[in-house]
């Protein structure tokens, strides 16, 4: 499970064996929350994180999002 970056002690990844449309998996303290990030940033699934953690991680996911983008192409050796 390649790990993208660490903000604040969430964990951004995603799984080696993963499938398109690109996105991110985020975990903390037992929690985990998957995001689609493209075409645009949209939360799949919560699994425990709170409002406020759900606001940092999505800014921090806007924020990044061609860094997230350029990793999984990277990894899955995919065309820009």
């Amino acid at each position: 499970m390649p790990t993208i970056f660490i903000v604040f002690g969430f964990i951004f990844k995603f799984y080696s064996d993963d499938h398109t449309p690109i996105h991110v998996h985020v975990m903390k303290d037992g929690n985990e929350a998957k995001y689609n990030v493209e075409p645009t940033v949209v939360q799949v699934f919560n699994h425990g994180f709170k409002k406020h953690e759900i606001s940092m991680i999505e800014s921090i996911i806007e924020e990044n999002v061609n860094v997230i983008k350029e990793r999984w192409q990277e990894y899955f050796r995919q065309e820009k």
